[in-house]
């Protein structure tokens, strides 16, 4: 599964820190998240699609080889 955090965060001026603050989480999670080795939970995945109000498959979505 790939993701776009890091576009998300660049967007909404938020740091990999500030994310994680807002989220519940450290901010060795976030940067795991963006280099897609670590595939989020679906409690945390809903709470980043909410922090930043779009639909989560604007943020997360699936590759052929997955």
């Amino acid at each position: 599964m790939k993701n776009n955090i890091k576009v998300q965060r660049a967007i909404h001026d938020m740091t990999q820190a500030d994310l994680a603050e807002k989220i519940g989480v450290s901010r060795q999670t976030i940067n795991a998240m963006e280099k897609n080795k670590y595939v989020p939970s679906t409690v945390l995945s809903l709470k980043i699609a909410k922090l930043f109000k779009i639909p989560l498959e604007d943020i997360f979505f699936l590759e052929d080889e997955d």
